[in-house]
């Protein structure tokens, strides 16, 4: 399985980064996870849109969806031959608003989870875990299914005890690690220490800190992290944009 980081910034673009988007693949399955703002022009240095196999939305936060609007345009107007027609797009049915927006002609065709949704895309299984952020959103867990590898993304969260157990054993941790540790409550991202501590008592393999904020020195926020996971590799996302897991 292969992760490539195309935008790890939270909330807003910045020097040319994007915010949250990732392109896992499996053989030759391509899935996107996450379609933030820049999502698809870093998507189409390293693929051809038309060849992705699903795309998947952790929530609906501007920032996780910016440009799935003009994926869906690209799946209109594009000459070039789809790989799939429509594009499945899977997203939580606790918004009907926006996972109705999914569907959008003969292009793309939304696809409902739950938590209690176990789906299988070609290679992959995922699972589902619902976090705590103002809106309805959902860490996933997916299942390499040949080799067993895992890679668990945190989605938007604040800290709760439901998250190390869904993390448990992964290969990589994505960790949505928007604050320093003096960053007051109310809080609705994890804290460096917080990223750490999870992968610490989930056992992951790797960390690798995303949702990454723009005025923090990146530095200090992996230094916090690595403190408070002693045992494990923590990774920026933003040196990390190709991994094998």
């Amino acid at each position: 399985m292969k992760l490539t980081i195309l935008g790890y910034y939270g909330g807003y673009p910045d020097h040319g980064i994007g915010t949250s988007a990732y392109l896992v693949q499996s053989g030759d399955f391509n899935l996107l996870l996450d379609a933030g703002s820049g999502a698809l022009l870093a998507l189409e240095s390293v693929l051809d849109p038309l060849q992705l196999d699903a795309v998947l939305l952790t929530h609906y936060h501007h920032d996780h969806t910016a440009d799935f609007g003009v994926l869906q345009y690209y799946y209109q107007l594009h000459s070039g031959a789809k790989k799939h027609s429509p594009l499945p797009v899977y997203g939580h049915t606790k918004d009907p608003l926006n996972f109705a927006a999914l569907t959008f002609g003969s292009f793309t065709q939304g696809q409902g989870y739950t938590a209690d949704t176990t789906l299988s895309l070609g290679p992959l299984t995922l699972t589902f875990l619902e976090t705590q952020h103002p809106v309805p959103a959902f860490a996933v867990r997916i299942v390499e299914n040949a080799t067993g590898r895992i890679l668990v993304n945190t989605s938007d969260t604040r800290a709760f005890s439901g998250l190390a157990p869904f993390a448990q054993g992964a290969d990589v941790l994505l960790a949505d690690t928007n604050f320093l540790a003096d960053k007051p409550q109310p809080r609705w991202h994890l804290t460096a220490p917080e990223a750490g501590a999870l992968a610490q008592k989930a056992g992951v393999k790797r960390l690798v800190l995303t949702h990454l904020p723009q005025e923090v020195a990146l530095s200090q926020l992996q230094a916090q992290a690595q403190a408070a996971a002693p045992d494990i590799p923590v990774l920026l996302a933003s040196e990390n944009k190709i991994m094998e897991i």
